[in-house]
């Protein structure tokens, strides 16, 4: 990945891949309410700035559930997302259980068709998605 650092934080890494043309977020360690909200917000300033239809969200490194948040991500920053211009939505579980369970929970919770979401185990696979479309 060609990365240019657009935000970082203890709970969110914002990079924008300008060989790709997507953002990628990295969360880290344990998230809540604040934390999620604060991020996805950031994320969306960042989708609208760079004009990216993709975002590669990486769970890989998060710790912790986040189950609070997961209605709002999904029944209110999905569609602000989608607003903005996002197409593809490409989510890296994280091997935490509780924090799968949270993304789980948020992709149910998305009430249009846009953008498109799909989980994967693993970066390759959500990469790979995410250039072909």
């Amino acid at each position: 990945m060609a990365l240019r650092l657009l935000h970082q934080d203890p709970t969110i890494t914002i990079s924008y891949d300008y060989q790709r043309d997507w953002l990628y977020a990295n969360w880290t360690g344990d998230q809540s309410l604040e934390s999620v909200q604060a991020g996805c917000l950031r994320l969306l300033e960042h989708l609208q700035f760079e004009r990216c239809t993709k975002l590669l969200n990486d769970n890989t490194e998060v710790t912790s559930m986040w189950s609070d948040a997961s209605g709002w991500v999904g029944a209110t920053w999905f569609p602000m997302m989608a607003d903005a211009g996002l197409e593809y939505f490409a989510w890296v579980y994280s091997p935490n259980v509780y924090s799968r369970l949270s993304a789980d929970l948020s992709m149910q919770q998305q009430l249009g068709t846009r953008p498109i979401v799909l989980a994967f185990d693993n970066q390759e696979l959500a990469s790979n998605w995410l250039q072909l479309m």
